[in-house]
């Protein structure tokens, strides 16, 4: 009879996961100890819920004591282009590759749950599953449990898979085989860090998240510093720059991703002049269903007021000049930049 991690192993493929991988609860410790320094030093910004949940997040026990061993998933999302080509359509929104289709929040939990109950049925024993949301070290245990290395922009990276993979995460109080760990690839490459536009990228393995678009358009609640907003051009929601530079991307054919991750049309490309219209009851019906719609209109629509300064585009001044008179202060203030910046 096959072993029950070639059985688990199966069962995730079934499921659709592209990777599957085993470690030990304290295969990741490592990590938690650097993620003490990252916090210590304020690289966090203001994501205050890092900090609040740091003596869970360090490690697998200090969340879950009965735990014995991680289950590390991970589902493809490559894109079938590379994401950089809006570069050259300055009126256009670029979206993250990641958030284009279907909330991969939902999706990615379903098949956990799916894996976890035929794993209690077939091995009893308890399990905790996690997608991104939880205070869990995704990257860090994934690479112990061989699905691929940390990369020098610290995402993960796969052979087979590049950088577009979505993780998942199951905790059991079953031993185990674990995994071997993938050895890095990346070599002398620093292709990641000179693709980030605004340097967050502050050495090999090191991220200043003040600086990352990603944090900037998503996470950050208030007005985007102006020593950066020229730098976001027309991303108006996350940044795949320092991915789509790795060359292992060549290897991640867009076949593997999979079907609810094929990008909806109106977030491909969608024009400004439509993004900068909407207001609340248009961000929720236009972004129904996407991980997007966590950020509210007042972010979505601040980071598009950005881009329209960045466009160029004098056709986009009479929105922009309604907007500096916007509730939302956070607004108004990226509607008075921009309109600065097409005079």
């Amino acid at each position: 009879m096959a072993s029950l991690e070639s059985r688990i192993h199966d069962e995730a493929a079934a499921l659709g996961f592209a990777a599957c991988g085993f470690a030990r609860a304290d295969a990741a410790d490592a990590a938690g100890e650097e993620l003490r320094g990252f916090i210590a030093e304020g690289r966090h910004g203001e994501m205050g819920w890092m900090e609040e949940r740091l003596h869970h997040r360090v490690g697998v026990k200090a969340l879950w004591p009965e735990a014995r061993s991680v289950i590390a998933l991970g589902l493809s999302y490559a894109p079938a282009r590379d994401p950089r080509w809006l570069e050259a359509e300055p009126t256009r929104g670029r979206i993250s590759v990641y958030a284009q289709g279907a909330d991969y929040h939902k999706l990615v939990k379903q098949k956990l749950k799916a894996l976890a109950r035929w794993l209690v049925a077939e091995a009893p024993c308890e399990v905790k599953v996690f997608v991104d949301t939880a205070p869990v070290m995704e990257k860090p245990l994934a690479a112990a449990a061989g699905l691929g290395w940390q990369g020098k922009h610290t995402n993960l990276l796969s052979r087979s898979h590049g950088n577009w993979l979505f993780l998942g995460i199951i905790y059991t109080t079953l031993e185990l085989e674990p995994s071997a760990p993938a050895s890095a690839h990346c070599g002398s490459c620093t292709a990641c860090i000179a693709a980030c536009p605004t340097g967050a990228i502050t050495a090999p393995h090191r991220i200043d998240a003040r600086k990352c678009i990603s944090y900037l358009t998503i996470e950050h609640p208030g007005p985007i510093p102006e020593a950066y907003r020229t730098a976001m051009g027309n991303r108006i929601y996350g940044c795949d720059d320092c991915l789509a530079a790795c060359p292992w991307n060549r290897f991640a054919g867009a076949e593997q991703g999979h079907e609810k991750f094929r990008p909806r049309p109106e977030l491909v490309a969608p024009q400004l002049a439509d993004l900068l219209q909407l207001d609340d009851a248009g961000f929720r019906e236009l972004f129904a269903g996407s991980p997007i719609k966590r950020i509210g209109r007042g972010r979505l629509v601040r980071n598009c007021l950005i881009a329209a300064g960045n466009s160029g585009d004098r056709a986009l001044a009479p929105q922009v000049e309604r907007l500096t008179r916007d509730p939302d202060p956070v607004v108004a203030d990226a509607a008075r930049w921009a309109r600065e910046r097409l005079r």
